[in-house]
C-alpha cells in the first residue's frame, strides 16, 4: 500500500459514522480541477506512511471511531487494497471506499469478499464528455460503466458523485448523467472548491442556488438527490 495521508477523524467523509480517513498515492486519471495534485501528480512532495503504522493507530481507536475511508488518489491503484481492507475489518471498523471506477475488477473483488459496507463511486460527467473532464484523451469508458454495473446489482450501500465544475458541467450534461444511473439510491452534487492545489487553472463552482436548482432537475431519477459543500 503507498499510503500519503491519514486524516485521524473526519467528521464527514463516511455518512452518519466517525471515521479515520486513509489516502492513497496515485491516480489513473488527470481531472483537471483535481483539488488533490499531492497525491496525483506531485507524490515525490508527500512522504509516505507505513501501512502498519497506520493499522497500529486504528487499533488504539477500536470503541472510538466507527468506521475507516479509503480514498485517493485512487485506491483501487493498489494491488493490496484488498488485504488493507481486510485488516481493518478484522479489527473492527466499518470500512467506506471511494473510488473512480475505473477498476471494476478489483471492485468485484472487494464487493465479493464482503470488505466495504458503503462505495462512494465518482461518476464525472456523460459520456460524452469523459475523457475531456479526467483528462485522459481518448478514455475508455468501459470499465466504469461495468463499475457502474457493479454497485447496481449489489447488496452494498453506494452512492454516485458528481463535482460539479462551471466550466465543465451544463444541465444538459446532468440530464445524460441521469438517464445514465436512473434509478440509483443516492446521487450527490458536490461543489467545485478551489484548493489552491489544483493540476489545471482556471475553474469555477456554481452559486448554491444554481446548484440546488440542478439537484432539483436531478431528484426525479434517484431515491435520493442531495448538494455537498455549499452552506
Amino acid at each position: 500500500m503507498h499510503i500519503h495521508g491519514l486524516q485521524k477523524l473526519a467528521m464527514v467523509d463516511y455518512p452518519g459514522k466517525l471515521a479515520a480517513t486513509v489516502f492513497t498515492g496515485g491516480c489513473d486519471l488527470r481531472c483537471p480541477f483535481c483539488h488533490n495534485a499531492l497525491l496525483v501528480t506531485r507524490l515525490a512532495e508527500t512522504p509516505e506512511i507505513p501501512a502498519e503504522e497506520v493499522l497500529a493507530f486504528l487499533a488504539t481507536r477500536r470503541g472510538l471511531l466507527d468506521g475507516v475511508v479509503l480514498t485517493g488518489g485512487e485506491p483501487l491503484l493498489q494491488p493490496d487494497a484488498a488485504d488493507f481492507l481486510r485488516q481493518v475489518r478484522d479489527l473492527g471498523f466499518a470500512v467506506k471506499l471511494d473510488t473512480n471506477g475505473c477498476h471494476p475488477a478489483a471492485l468485484a473483488d472487494i464487493l465479493d469478499q464482503g470488505l466495504a459496507d458503503y462505495v462512494a463511486m465518482d461518476v464525472k460527467n456523460s459520456p460524452a464528455r469523459y475523457a475531456e473532464t479526467v483528462g485522459v484523451p481518448n478514455f475508455d469508458l468501459a470499465p466504469v460503466k461495468e463499475s457502474v454495473r457493479l454497485l447496481r446489482q449489489s447488496h452494498i450501500d453506494y452512492e454516485f458523485r458528481t463535482t460539479l465544475v462551471r466550466e465543465l458541467h451544463t444541465g444538459a450534461d446532468l440530464d445524460d448523467i441521469a438517464a445514465w444511473l436512473e434509478g440509483a439510491p443516492r446521487y450527490f452534487l458536490q461543489n467545485f472548491v478551489d484548493s489552491g492545489n489544483l493540476i489545471g487553472r482556471g475553474y469555477h463552482g456554481f452559486s448554491a442556488a444554481e446548484l440546488h436548482a440542478f439537484a432539483a432537475r436531478m431528484a426525479p431519477h434517484f431515491g435520493a438527490v442531495a448538494v455537498r459543500g455549499v452552506e
